[in-house]
This record gives structure tokens, sequence and C-alpha cells, in this order.
């Protein structure tokens, strides 16, 4: 009852829904970056929608299946391929005892979530089975998946079937050039006002070391950070404060060069003044962005945050209710 992984990809981790409520002691949410993907995944197989899954990242595994299985693909698209045939995304299908499942090159997105059948049934570390790459812990063994891991699966429920399928409407849009709402923060005013203005007027392009712990961007104007006396205990650049909590979304200027997103992998505080936040509707956006795809900051206020909040949330619930 397992699967083998023949080839691992190039960054393939076992996921859930993530492991909140450890931030003040320094653990981070973890968890699929692309929660949207994620929880259609798992509803498509039947699965409860936190269930553990694969998150597979630019590059997808190659895996043996040691006994039948139901499975579904969501998110990057990133083709799945059953002995070399072309199956859909966003729709389960079996695989059979012995059986391979591949993927082909990406063509949009950047990270595909392969549900299967029962979950990913590894241990339960602080109520998640999220791989917590920094803490190497959760997930398989605390890391990427490798050649001949085994990984074992759950007991399927009786809602899993071939051929449940997701409508396109419903599935995450894939652009390589998007917005990205902010809510500015508490040390926006420490950014220069032509800084503050050429935050929002410039295009960024994500950078090639973007991952799990935070998204860089560059390409856009140099921000400045107004002179000051340090304030003891930070440190000697102008982008840096007294050590202080980091909210997921974050964004620091790291000596006002390039803006860097917090995700959620990163780390829960530090030295760097944050000067807004990525809300919360938008993060998954960022999840699925390749290096050199290219993104617009949007100055939004709390209200209108809420509301979009509240639309991701009304969004989620179409996909309950036609996957049901």
């Amino acid at each position: 009852m397992a699967i083998e992984v023949l080839k691992p990809g190039l960054a393939t981790t076992v996921q859930d829904a993530g492991r909140p409520g450890y931030y003040n002691v320094g653990i981070p949410l973890s968890g699929a970056l692309d929660q949207h993907s994620f929880r259609a995944a798992n509803l498509l197989v039947g699965n409860d929608e936190n269930a553990a899954v694969l998150e597979c990242t630019m590059l997808g595994p190659e895996l043996e299946f040691r006994r039948d299985a139901i499975v579904a693909v969501a998110g990057a698209e990133m083709a799945p391929k059953l002995n070399g045939q072309l199956m859909p995304l966003y729709e389960s299908f079996a695989v059979p005892k012995g059986a391979r499942l591949s993927f082909g090159y990406l063509k949009g997105g950047a990270r595909a979530y392969l549900a299967v059948a029962g979950g990913i049934d590894v241990p339960v570390i602080l109520g998640s089975r999220s791989t917590y790459g920094l803490g190497a812990f959760g997930g398989f063994k605390g890391r990427k998946l490798q050649a001949a891991d085994v990984l074992p699966i759950g007991v399927p429920s009786g809602a899993s079937r071939p051929g449940r399928r997701l409508p396109d409407e419903l599935a995450v849009p894939l652009p390589k050039a998007l917005e990205l709402r902010v809510v500015t923060g508490m040390y926006f005013h420490r950014l220069t006002d032509e800084s503050a203005g050429t935050f929002f007027e410039d295009t960024w392009s994500v950078a090639p070391e973007a991952d799990r712990i935070g998204y860089r961007y560059k390409q856009g104007r140099s921000l400045a950070f107004r002179e000051r006396v340090q304030p003891f205990g930070a440190g000697s650049d102008p982008s840096n404060i007294v050590d202080a909590g980091y909210p997921y979304g974050s964004i620091q200027v790291p000596g006002g060069l390039e803006p860097i997103i917090l995700h959620r992998d990163a780390v829960s505080g530090g030295g760097y003044a944050m000067i807004g936040t990525v809300i919360s509707a938008d993060m998954d956006k960022i999840a699925q962005m390749q290096p050199h795809n290219k993104a617009k900051f949007v100055k939004v206020d709390l209200d209108a945050a809420l509301a979009a909040r509240a639309d991701y949330g009304r969004l989620l619930q179409r996909v309950r209710a036609t996957l049901a």
C-alpha cells in the first residue's frame, strides 16, 4: 500500500493545510503554498480537503504505484502521464498497481499538487503532516523526496472515484504577469516619498532564487529608506529595525534593493523593516509564479483586503459544492 519514488523531481515535498498555532515559538505555517489547488486536488479524489499531498515544484517526480489508486493533479500546467499517456489536470483518474506516473514539461505556473485517495500517510507532527525544510521535520523524513523513497498511503474514503472533474472556471489562473494587492505596514513610512511611489509604480520580476521561504523580486528601482539614528538593537542599515515579528505575506527590502515576500516556510521574526503585507487572497498567486514572471504591487486598504478574503472563501465554497 505504497508509492515508490523513482525520480524525485526538482523539489517535491509532502504538504497538507499547514501547521498553525506555533508561530510564537518560531515554527511557521508551512503547508501547501497554493491552498486553492491543494484543496481542489484532495476533493477530486474524495479526500478530506486537508489530507497530505505531494507538492511538485517546476519539475514533477516519477512514481511507481504498488497498489491500485485514484489520483488527481491540480495547479500548475504540468500534465500527468500514466505509463507515458497524457492524463487530464483537475480530473481524478485510476492508476493500476504497477503503473508509473510521471509529469510533462512545465507550461504554466510553478507548483502542481498530486492527491492520492487516502492521502500521504506520513506521521503527524505538531498537528500537521507538512514538510518544514528549515526545521528538518514533518512530511517524509523532514526533507524533499529522494529516489527510492517509499511513501505510505492511507485508506481511501467511500467517496473516491475516477472521472470527477473541476470546471475550468474554478481552476487557478496562471498568468505570466499579475497584480499583487498590498496593505502598507507600520514601517512603510520609513521609505522616502519617492521610493514609496516607486514601489507601486514599477513592474517587478520574480528572481530565480524564489522558494517556499520567500519570493524575491528584482528589476524595479532601488528603494531608499529615510536616514535616521538607528535605535539600540537595530542594525546599521536604514532598512534594519529592532527585531520584530514577521506576518505571513510581509514584504521586506533588505538594503533597499529587492523586495522579498515571505511565504509559508519563512522565519517568524527578525530585523528587517516590513513595508507592507500581501493580502491573504493573493498568496496562492505568488505560489504559481515562475522566475521572470512579472508583478505590480497595488495598494489597498484593510476593507478591500477583507472583501477579497471573503471572495476567496466563496470561491473555495464553490469548489467544495461542485466536487461534493
